[in-house]
């Protein structure tokens, strides 16, 4: 059981029996998401591996002089902060092809491997990856698990209503402002409970990250400039990701932004949730929605409270969370018509169907709240489920004969 220690007992995390499965299977496997998310707790929680951190500087100076030589041996070893020497991984390429025994090395990154232009060595054919995002509701409650999302991928629609009048619903004092401020960090989110602390840990986060973790993946002409534009992402949370506005009220050219856009991707502060399309080809080249993957930091680098945009957020990183840790098949989209009607998620299962959810923070949804919904589905016809509507509300029921409202804490 994969824990993270507390004050408060042991939390368990989602992504632990998919992670376990993997080792079983593959050579390598890579977990990567943002600093401090606990994938150094999950993996100490292996205890029966060497163990190499590259935040050593012993560890870090054998892994660029030596590499074989911190690799040599037979038991399995975990290599913590692997992205800051990636010529190791032609090393572990090299043993992984001398001998393809599954659960020799797990590797943790603080950015995403795949995206790294020094990266030359993907391990393709012979590591799996995963991502380890801010802990889900559901985690932080000691529940290794995410939402009630694959009993309703799995269940008939016209079900819904039943189910979720049936599972023991999570209500805890929390409401989702309170737990949006927190954040999914497990420090501020586990052992603080004054927001001053949690703003003092939030700065000294962003500090780290701008002057130590960022430098490490490229260099940033101007860490001011690279602020504000976190800070302006983080005021466009739910928005259309445009480069033109961004650098235009920034003062920054095109260019800059889209780097820098892209550093905050790799490093995972930023996320990018792509359009739907049923032409596939089409989904690369509709523009992408932005969100941030910790709200309680996002808060914090806006200055503002929590809204409509913040509960988006909130659903969108459970349902990450879920798909990272599910062995279903889904992708996780936005819609927008022509018209500029929009949905903001629609989980597309590997069977093809499509599960369109709109979030309002309302406590009493109406009938006008579900038009979207209903657009999406005339649109997608026997492909599109039924809708599902979260609110902030207290009552399951449907808003039409195919829109299920119900309270975002009975699902996440």
């Amino acid at each position: 059981m994969v824990i993270i220690h507390t004050m408060n007992g042991f939390h368990t995390r989602a992504i632990d029996q998919s992670l376990r499965s993997r080792l079983d299977v593959m050579p390598a496997v890579v977990v990567t998401g943002a600093r401090q998310t606990g994938k150094s707790t999950l993996a100490h929680a292996l205890n029966t591996r060497r163990y190499h951190t590259m935040d050593d500087l012993d560890a870090l100076d054998m892994a660029e002089k030596d590499p074989d030589r911190l690799l040599a041996g037979d038991s399995p070893i975990t290599i913590d902060e692997v992205q800051r020497v990636p010529k190791l991984l032609h090393a572990i390429k090299r043993h992984i092809d001398q001998n393809r025994r599954p659960g020799q090395f797990l590797l943790t990154g603080s950015a995403n491997l795949l995206l790294m232009r020094q990266v030359a060595e993907s391990l393709a054919g012979r590591a799996s990856y995963l991502t380890l995002w801010p802990m889900t509701r559901r985690e932080q409650l000691g529940i290794a698990s995410c939402g009630l999302w694959d009993l309703l991928i799995e269940s008939e629609d016209a079900a819904w209503l039943d189910l979720l009048q049936r599972e023991a619903a999570i209500r805890n004092l929390k409401e989702w402002r309170a737990f949006a401020k927190t954040g999914g960090f497990p420090v501020p989110a586990l052992h603080m409970h004054d927001q001053t602390e949690r703003d003092i840990w939030f700065e000294g986060y962003v500090r780290t990250y701008l002057e130590r973790d960022l430098l490490s993946l490229s260099t940033v002409a101007s860490l001011p400039d690279f602020r504000r534009l976190m800070r302006a992402v983080c005021l466009g949370v739910g928005g259309l990701v445009n480069q033109t506005n961004l650098g235009r009220g920034l003062g920054l050219p095109q260019a800059t932004v889209n780097r820098y856009l892209n550093l905050l991707e790799t490093s995972y502060m930023l996320v990018r949730i792509p359009a739907y399309s049923d032409n596939r080809g089409k989904r690369l080249m509709k523009t992408p929605k932005m969100y941030w993957s910790d709200t309680g930091l996002a808060l914090h680098l806006s200055g503002t409270e929590p809204d409509g945009a913040t509960l988006e957020n909130l659903v969108l990183m459970d349902l990450l969370a879920w798909r990272d840790s599910s062995k279903a098949r889904c992708e996780i989209y936005h819609w927008r018509s022509h018209s500029g009607l929009e949905v903001d998620f629609v989980i597309e299962s590997g069977n093809g169907r499509l599960l369109p959810i709109e979030i309002k923070s309302t406590e009493r949804p109406r009938l006008r709240d579900s038009v979207n919904l209903r657009a999406f589905r005339d649109q997608y016809g026997e492909q599109a489920r039924f809708g599902l509507l979260l609110h902030d509300g207290d009552s399951v029921f449907w808003l039409t004969p195919d829109v299920l409202a119900a309270p975002w804490w009975r699902v996440l």
